[in-house]
């Protein structure tokens, strides 16, 4: 196990402009322009608050903490909920700064103990935490990172806190539903849904549906943003499942086939297996079915995977959904960030890290 970083070794972040402007892409920071510098502003503040809390009594429980969450990363979570925030007729944000920590936290969380699960060696282009720190630390450290997200929970309402802890409980449900379906590509779609709405989408619908009861919106504002946020989440898990195998694995930061080798069904796998037949859908079954697999196996697997032309459809269905995401903000009034969240809900069906 490699011993971590030190803080000045560490690969510096990325500045905050550059971590906007990859959440937005290109073409959309053109296009929206002066929304930036107020999108730096509101995640800046958030990521302030979200480290006010990760100082413990323990300094290498601190040092685990703060490289959990200074990994990088998108930051897909505050932004949306910024987002939100001003297309629901803020003009400040600090009301949310403290929730918005809170489910960056709790998303971290989640990675690390991912991370712990899938034996990770690699979380965004360097060592994960278990990796850096030592398996037991990385395990605490997730669950110190759930704390202080509830610690940050606290402040609000107690419709919120139940709202977060919701989340969290579907999360676990989402795991301990993927773990029953490993290796079985007979569960089919069905299962698969199950696992990336508890997993992935309930945790992005929560933060906006929060989101919306703090900016007092309306019962049908506050069901609709909490309908945009599920459908993005699910548009963003079918998207990263095919990056898993089409990607480019240096600017994803972690190896490809983690799918294949953990034997997660994905839509794409499930596609691929429901396209094959006689001996090449034996084969598919097979391969996926091993618990250890060897290089040549996650190539052959990938090989069945072109032949049965299975991204096709699954990047189509993964479209269908961001269109699902965009349909449920016609209730929210025109504005850039309307704008914006429309364009989040298309970038994660389409993004390429």
């Amino acid at each position: 196990m490699t011993s971590p970083a030190s803080p000045t070794s560490e690969p510096s972040e990325l500045p905050l402009d550059v971590l906007v402007s990859q959440t937005l892409g290109e073409d959309l920071t053109g296009k929206l322009t002066e929304l930036l510098p107020v999108l730096v502003q509101d995640l800046a503040d958030i990521d302030r608050r979200m480290r006010d809390v990760l100082g413990a009594t323990f300094p290498r429980l601190t040092d685990a903490a703060t490289y959990a969450c200074s990994a990088g990363g998108k930051r897909v979570r505050p932004v949306l909920m910024a987002a939100l925030h001003r297309a629901l007729g803020a003009t400040d944000t600090t009301p949310i700064h403290s929730l918005a920590a809170a489910f960056q936290l709790i998303h971290t969380a989640t990675l690390v103990h991912d991370d712990v699960i899938d034996h990770a060696e690699m979380r965004r282009g360097r060592p994960s935490l278990p990796q850096a720190f030592g398996l037991p630390l990385a395990i605490v450290s997730g669950d110190y990172l759930f704390v202080r997200a509830f610690e940050l929970a606290s402040e609000y309402p107690r419709s919120i806190i139940m709202r977060c802890g919701e989340a969290c409980a579907d999360l676990v449900e989402g795991e301990v539903l993927q773990e029953s379906g490993r290796f079985d590509l007979t569960a089919g779609p069905e299962h698969y849904y199950r696992v990336v709405e508890r997993k992935t989408a309930a945790i992005v619908a929560a933060s906006l549906a929060s989101v919306a009861e703090i900016a007092g919106a309306s019962t049908a504002v506050l069901d609709a943003a909490s309908a945009y946020g599920r459908a993005l989440g699910v548009a963003f898990q079918i998207r990263d499942d095919v990056l898993d195998v089409y990607g480019d694995s240096d600017i994803l930061g972690k190896p490809l086939y983690g799918d294949f080798r953990e034997g997660n069904p994905t839509l794409l796998s499930l596609e691929t297996y429901e396209r094959l037949d006689g001996a090449r859908r034996a084969e598919f079954e097979r391969l996926f079915g091993q618990r250890r697999k060897q290089p040549g196996d996650l190539l052959r697997l990938r090989a069945l995977v072109d032949a049965a032309g299975a991204a096709g459809r699954v990047e189509e269905t993964a479209r269908q959904w961001a269109e699902r995401a965009t349909r449920a903000l016609e209730i929210v009034p025109p504005s850039p960030y309307k704008i914006l969240l429309e364009h989040m809900a298309w970038g994660a069906a389409e993004r390429r890290f």
